[in-house]
């Protein structure tokens, strides 16, 4: 066997080697989007015992008028019912697993009705999340969001 032979069968061995976790970032991935995709829909839901499974309590939370709520000040103003969610869609989302964390970032498209005289108010931002895994769950750790 020459030079040529063994650098293709040792990199032949790595790509059969790093299957394994390849499969196992997708799965986590996975794991990942369906918390996001519960939490899109606590958030329509708008009640804190839907979002409290689904946030640390540590909770950083961002807007983007540049309020910075914890998970308490989240947990009570998202189930208030002030603002409620008419529509809420998580466009073109992406996810990269990180160790025992995942950067989610994606598109918000929504629309909420003001309690206060009716209105219909739309919503147009870019969300950075950070997820923590956690024993077997995912929580979700901070989020901020940007005005586009």
């Amino acid at each position: 066997m020459n030079r040529r032979h063994l650098a293709i069968a040792a990199a032949a061995g790595a790509a059969v080697l790093a299957l394994p976790s390849l499969a196992l970032a997708q799965g986590e991935r996975d794991s990942v989007a369906a918390r996001v995709e519960a939490f899109r829909k606590a958030q329509i839901a708008g009640t804190s015992e839907a979002l409290g499974v689904l946030v640390a309590p540590e909770l950083s939370y961002s807007h983007s008028d540049g309020r910075v709520e914890d998970r308490e000040k989240f947990l009570a103003n998202a189930s208030s019912g002030k603002s409620p969610f008419q529509a809420l869609t998580y466009e073109n989302p992406t996810i990269e697993v990180v160790g025992p964390n995942a950067i989610v970032r994606f598109h918000w498209l929504g629309e909420q009705k003001q309690a206060s005289d009716g209105r219909i108010v739309a919503t147009n931002l870019h969300i950075l999340m950070v997820w923590q895994k956690r024993g077997s769950e995912w929580l979700l750790l901070a989020r901020s969001a940007t005005k586009l």
